[in-house]
């Protein structure tokens, strides 16, 4: 029997076997990209919130899957799966435009407040304390990383230099770079897309740098 749970179980599993958030799905089906949020699955009165049937038609399209294995992962206990075939584990997700606004991280940039998502990230859960995910907008980190790409973020990571990390400065900037130096007085950038320029930091403008461990390709 189909259920609103069911429903977002089954969109949710999809765009785990494709490495996407539900909003990277959503935007490779071409849709809004909140159409999937997991705040968007009710209204405000709090009455549940349906995909339509033309969003998930879109989805099988954008995903080459068929009918039958969409109703597959509608069924009970089929779950999401990691690309290891054990469970996935939910982590906190936002955009990076979100995270330049401001309310979402403490000093040492892990993750608080409210308005995450939820990401499926496929590793043990004791593994995966105060990592979070953040989604890639824009196409100013191509060729590494496209629009909708999500970088699992680890805040208490040791980052070296030669590390892909994710900086955001006390004026609200977020970017991710490949971490060139980094001293008691400054850090050092080097951008992952050539047409954009480097970017040197005093730390005293730093509000947070933290290593990417994982990316979706």
């Amino acid at each position: 029997m189909l259920s609103h749970d069911s429903i977002w179980r089954a969109i949710d599993a999809l765009a785990e076997r494709h490495q996407l958030s539900p909003s990277g799905l959503a935007r490779r089906a071409g849709l809004d990209p909140t159409s999937f949020n997991k705040s968007k699955r009710q209204s405000p009165d709090g009455r549940d919130r349906w995909p339509s049937t033309e969003s998930i038609a879109k989805v099988l399209e954008a995903t080459g899957a068929t009918i039958d294995q969409f109703m597959a992962l509608l069924q009970p206990g089929s779950g999401t799966l990691s690309r290891s075939g054990g469970p996935a584990s939910g982590i906190p997700l936002i955009g990076f435009a979100q995270a330049g606004a401001g309310g979402f991280f403490d000093d040492g940039g892990f993750p608080v407040g409210q308005g995450w998502d939820e990401v499926e990230f496929p590793v043990a859960p004791q593994s995966k304390s105060n990592v979070y995910a953040l989604e890639v907008q824009g196409d100013s980190m191509l060729p590494l990383y496209r629009d909708g790409d999500v970088l699992i973020v680890d805040p208490g990571a040791q980052v070296r230099r030669g590390d892909r990390v994710v900086l955001k400065s006390r004026e609200g900037e977020v970017m991710a770079k490949l971490l060139a130096r980094q001293t008691s007085r400054g850090v050092e950038l080097l951008s992952l897309n050539p047409e954009h320029p480097n970017r040197s930091f005093e730390m005293k403008d730093v509000e947070w740098i933290a290593r990417i461990i994982w990316a979706s390709q």
